[in-house]
């Protein structure tokens, strides 16, 4: 038996950890022992998700010890309150914030970037390595405290951002996988607030609660922002606690306020020339984070100094200090982040965000607005759940607003904050809310994750209610088209979150190794449907969901047999997401897990799921590629291949418009008679341009990854018509479209079979079985500049090749095309950490300079990209650098937008996002990054 139940809150700023005994139910905050000062150690209740990477011999080992074991050879950072002081007084080698790059996706995040912008000097880890530090650190210490009851041994809840997606979520079991604590359950950090506060409360919810019918949750942490509506309703006296909204993703929280206070200190250290280091940077709001904790009590004082330590001959002078005032922190902090506006003031698009150390944060850093728009998402919820005495006191037109309010989070430790929030959603609803007292924002989450346990257990009261509809799984039975779609029910409305169904009267067959579809539609219907009843989805309120596509993969040990009769169960986890196991029929011990995130569904709503439609044109364009591509021995002559992309453009549209469904389409056909493409150097030619054209760029559709793997297997291969021209470039413009989505390994295979034919045709005696003049040099050169995986290094060196290539004046022009792509400051696709270094990318610069662009235009765009400016000072080339391009693009007439993205931080329009690809992306396609 398990002896306790533990929560953990793997915070931004704070890691936290609560526990109860098994059987009882007092919860405690867990005191983690961890290096207060050097030699000191000391047992606290939060444990800074902090680490710093020490230089050699800065430290002695000594100074390093923690009770339970010598520092581990490999890895001798310090963690947790020591760590946080030292990465305030030595710039560049503290890891902070970790949390928030796991939910980056322009980044790798299993890469070695923190910290982000330090010299190649200092260590580096993943975020998901920093991550699996902390949980390791609070795992040894938990076991060195409990050794009869090892924490990998207990029932542990795991805290996460409500608006972590799937991908954040996953990579958070990661880390917990490598700290050795793989089993363990996720929930949603404000219902653990929630959770904290209903459980302090349970003897009293009828007197606390009786008059709420709408609970505000407004969780504020050092990296996001997270909101959560919770309809109240009683029945005999109990609480019947229903989830009904959650926020997106917001990346914005008390990480923004340090960072614009050390904006204002950064104007008065700095000169008006000299912009501080990300390093220093670092430091300094490490600095301001401390000073703003001191600012926003009340009992502050008029100012606190902020001293920034000197780092070599950059800083004349040595430590430099500046003062932060009481009423312009109060000016910044409260009034910049929690402004008093009316509920009608969504947020602004400001092209000036706060951008630092790589991470995306919200362009508006203004709560408020924020709470507004998310209250404004959900107003149809939050009216039926406020019911007649929301109904009553406001026209339907206006904002229904929650009667109760729970604050989370660090940041409202500073009453101003938390008082500013309450007094602003007040004055919105015209009178005001009942706050939820939360005496300890700190820990609310930990111990709030310990009370969701025990209210699974039946020991608390829990947040319920279910699932809002009942979802279905579409069935495909052969019909004719106008049959009446049926669907089987998986999820009937009210399955309560955790609970298990088994559809053990149904039999499916699941399709192993290829592409397979699930479809759902789902229904706010009040009908009692059971799991595995067949509903006719004509008939009702159904609305079908956008689909999940996967590749469920054949086992090592698999049977010959590409499908398998499988069984069904599936539950609501309290995340928000449809997990769907299918359990073979003649052996349980295979499983196939299927997660659909119901939440992003609903947002994306039915109407695009059932607006997509089959192309009109698409069966005679099939038609039109079996013709040339396929078995039947059908006599075709060479005029008719060579005609075939203008017999579909003829069929389907001009090409530029066909969008990422038919292109996919189009794949899928030219794959299947991929065997077909070596009949003649033109079936070759031409296969290679539609199928890189229907997968470009490689990445953003569903199934892409497998459908570039598939494509893989044809690279070593290579073309059968290696005396002709076009079929090379064909050949590389098919990788250069799909380079998107190719890993690392794999884009350096191509650039080393790239540079072992760019060396042999240069040999005076070359011996290669076809003329060099053919490899198609222009099209290599843009797929060089394409593969955005490969090291910086590998980069430079393609780089200088190429500006030696551009002293000839007969250098095509797609040249500087390239230069720009792999000096860019943006990647296209590629993790932001792998960028050529801004003192390269400065030096390509001063020989693009040197070039008259009213001429030579790609050379202007190419300035550009490298210039451009991402707000990532680690990135970003100097102010006077950027500022003297902006002055040579204005009297070259540059376009508008391209000296704006030099100037400020701002999206690529769809015109430019091509021009950086090298063509036109497909039509709908919207790209993350950028």
């Amino acid at each position: 038996m398990k002896q306790y139940v533990v929560g953990i809150d793997l915070g931004t700023s704070n890691t936290v950890v609560a526990y109860v005994e098994a059987g009882g139910d007092a919860i405690r905050v867990f005191d983690v022992e961890q290096l207060t000062g050097l030699g000191e150690v000391g047992a606290q209740k939060l444990l800074p998700s902090a680490r710093y990477h020490p230089a050699a011999g800065e430290l002695a080992a000594g100074d390093l010890r923690l009770p339970w074991s010598a520092p581990s050879p490999g890895d001798d950072a310090v963690i947790g309150r020591l760590a946080r002081t030292l990465g305030a007084q030595v710039p560049g080698r503290l890891v902070a914030s970790a949390k928030s790059w796991l939910s980056h996706a322009a980044v790798d995040r299993l890469a070695p970037i923190l910290p982000w912008g330090a010299p190649d000097d200092v260590a580096k880890v993943s975020p998901v390595s920093a991550s699996a530090s902390y949980l390791a650190h609070v795992r040894a210490a938990w076991n060195h405290r409990f050794p009869h009851a090892p924490l990998e041994d207990q029932d542990v809840v795991l805290t996460v951002p409500a608006s972590f997606d799937d991908g954040a979520r996953a990579l958070t079991l990661e880390a917990a996988r490598l700290a050795k604590l793989p089993a363990l359950r996720l929930l949603e950090e404000p219902q653990a607030a929630f959770y904290d506060w209903l459980y302090h409360h349970r003897a009293t919810l009828d007197a606390e609660l009786g008059a709420s019918r709408l609970v505000l949750v407004c969780d504020v942490g050092g990296g996001t922002t997270d909101l959560t509506l919770i309809k109240v309703q009683f029945e005999n006296g109990e609480p019947q606690l229903t989830r009904i909204g959650v926020g997106n993703h917001l990346m914005l929280g008390g990480d923004n306020m340090d960072l614009a206070l050390a904006h204002l200190a950064e104007s008065r250290l700095a000169n008006a020339q000299t912009r501080l280091s990300a390093a220093s940077l670092s430091q300094l709001v490490e600095r301001c984070r401390v000073a703003k904790e001191q600012l926003l009590e009340p009992s502050a004082p008029e100012s606190v100094p902020i001293t920034l330590l000197g780092a070599g001959a950059r800083l004349v002078g040595g430590a430099r200090t500046t003062q932060l005032g009481r009423e312009e922190v109060a000016q910044i902090v409260v009034d910049g982040f929690f402004p008093m506006g009316a509920a009608s003031e969504m947020p602004r698009r400001s092209r000036a965000a706060i951008v630092e150390f790589g991470l995306p944060y919200a362009a508006d850093p203004a709560i408020t607005r924020h709470i507004a728009a998310f209250l404004q998402r959900f107003a149809a919820q939050s009216r039926e759940a406020l019911g007649s005495s929301g109904a009553a006191a406001e026209p339907e037109t206006a904002l229904p607003m929650p009667d109760a309010l729970l604050l989370n989070g660090g940041v409202f430790r500073a009453r101003s904050l938390a008082q500013r929030l309450a007094d602003t959603l007040g004055a919105w609803r015209g009178e005001p809310l009942n706050v939820l007292q939360n005496d300890q924002p700190d820990v609310a989450v930990a111990r709030g994750a310990v009370a969701y346990a025990l209210a699974r257990a039946g020991h608390a009261p829990r947040i319920g209610g279910g699932s809002p509809r009942s979802y279905f799984l579409v069935l495909d039975e052969g019909a004719g088209a106008d049959a009446a779609p049926r669907g089987v029910c998986v999820l009937p409305r009210g399955t309560e979150e955790g609970h298990e169904l088994r559809l053990d009267d149904r039999t499916f067959a699941l399709q192993l190794g290829q592409p397979v579809q699930f479809h759902l539609a789902s229904t706010v219907a009040d009908t009692a449907w059971q799991p595995g009843e067949l509903a006719d989805l004509a008939a009702g309120d159904f609305v079908r969901l956008p689909p999940l596509a996967t590749v469920v993969p054949v086992g090592a040990d698999a049977k010959t047999a590409r499908e398998r009769p499988v069984k069904l169960t599936t539950a609501l986890t309290e995340v928000g997401t449809l997990e769907m196991h299918c359990i073979a029929t003649d052996d349980a011990s295979q499983r196939w897990l299927l997660e659909i995130a119901l939440r992003r569904a609903e947002h994306e709503g039915g109407a695009a799921a059932n607006g997509e439609s089959r192309h009109a044109g698409l069966d005679d364009a099939i038609e039109a590629i079996e013709r040339v591509f396929g078995a039947r021995s059908v006599k075709v002559d060479a005029k008719e291949v060579k005609r075939l992309r203008a017999h579909l453009e003829e069929r389907l549209g001009p090409r530029q418009n066909w969008d990422g469904p038919l292109l996919r389409e189009l794949f899928g056909v030219l794959w299947e008679r991929a065997g077909k493409r070596r009949r003649s150097a033109d079936h070759e030619r031409l296969w290679l341009n539609l199928a890189g054209f229907s997968l470009r760029p490689g990445f953003g559709y569903p199934l892409d990854e497998w459908r570039v793997e598939q494509l893989w297997t044809l690279f070593d291969d290579g073309i059968q018509f290696v005396n002709e021209g076009q079929v090379w470039s064909e050949w590389w413009t098919l990788w250069r479209r799909a380079a998107g989505g190719l890993n690392e390994a794999q884009q350096n295979e191509v650039l080393e079979a790239m540079t072992y034919l760019e060396a042999a045709a240069g040999a005076k005696r070359h011996k290669l079985p076809f003329d060099p003049a053919k490899l198609a040099h222009a099209d290599m050169i843009r797929l060089y500049a394409s593969l955005e995986q490969i090291a910086a290094e590998r980069k430079i060196e393609i780089g200088e090749r190429l500006l030696q290539r551009l002293q000839k004046p007969s250098e095509n022009h797609q040249t500087w095309w390239a230069v720009g792509r792999i000096g860019a400051r943006q990647p296209f696709y590629g993790s932001a950490h792998g960028v050529v270094p801004p003192q390269t990318a400065a030096l390509w610069l001063d020989a693009i300079l040197a070039l008259d662009w009213k001429k030579i235009e790609p050379a202007m765009f190419a300035a550009a990209q490298i210039a451009r400016m991402t707000g990532d000072r680690s990135r970003d080339l100097p102010p006077e650098l950027r500022e003297t391009v902006v002055r040579r693009m204005e009297s070259a007439n540059a376009p508008p937008t391209w000296v704006t993205m030099v100037r400020e931080v701002v999206a690529l329009d769809t015109a430019d996002t091509g021009r950086v690809f090298g063509e036109a992306l497909p039509a709908g396609l919207k790209l993350i990054a950028g």
